[in-house]
């Protein structure tokens, strides 16, 4: 499992923006930089700085992946058919982690790693506990018993803060998930804008 070793919402202030849109953001309290400079203006980024910014929200959105597994995942959206900006959407909203913090069996994707990694989850009735594996469309995702009555789970669930996508099809009271078809960029429920095309071109420099 791949360890957080910075504080999980310095990324907040760094990029400045809300990435998740949690409401305990310090970002919402201190919209400038961390840092003795953090107040001062931001200067105009080049077309390679806003490219890196882009992969660098994209990447640290889902729980900071390591940058050897996030162009691994790039190198194979380009191998397949179609556009390579939605192809990476959809590799990335695939994992197992991912789909675990988007049926709101947990809080946070940082949780969701956790959780996967403590093997508290099935995938089509086999445990699996690496959060990068790759669902498929069909696959059935299940929380185990010993888990569904823990406080994280049950208040999870039950959190108005974000919905559950329409790629999922989610039964609560039984911790299942269903994942219905692989996500467009449309599909994805972000708290603020992603540019999967700006990390495409930094990847093809």
């Amino acid at each position: 499992m791949t360890k957080r070793v910075n504080a999980k919402h310095k990324i907040d202030r760094r990029l400045g923006e809300n990435i998740w849109g949690r409401p305990k953001s310090p970002y919402n309290k201190r919209e400038y930089g961390p840092g003795e400079h953090g107040q001062r203006r931001r200067g105009k980024l080049s077309d390679y700085g806003q490219q890196l910014r882009a992969k660098q929200k994209l990447k640290g959105y889902y729980g900071n992946i390591t940058e050897k597994q996030f162009k691994a995942i790039y190198s194979e959206a380009a191998r397949l058919r179609g556009d390579t900006s939605e192809n990476l959407i959809g590799l990335l909203e695939r994992r197992l982690d991912a789909i675990v913090y988007r049926a709101k069996f947990v809080p946070t994707v940082f949780a969701a790693r956790q959780f996967v990694s403590h093997g508290h989850v099935r995938v089509n009735g086999r445990r699996v506990n690496i959060s990068s594996y790759r669902c498929r469309e069909g696959d059935v995702i299940e929380v185990r018993d010993k888990a569904k009555d823990a406080g994280m789970v049950l208040e999870s669930a039950q959190s108005p803060e974000r919905d559950v996508p329409d790629y999922l099809e989610v039964d609560h009271s039984k911790m299942t998930a269903k994942l219905l078809r692989s996500p467009t960029l449309s599909d994805v429920p972000y708290p603020v804008m992603m540019e999967p095309n700006l990390v495409i071109e930094f990847y093809s420099r």
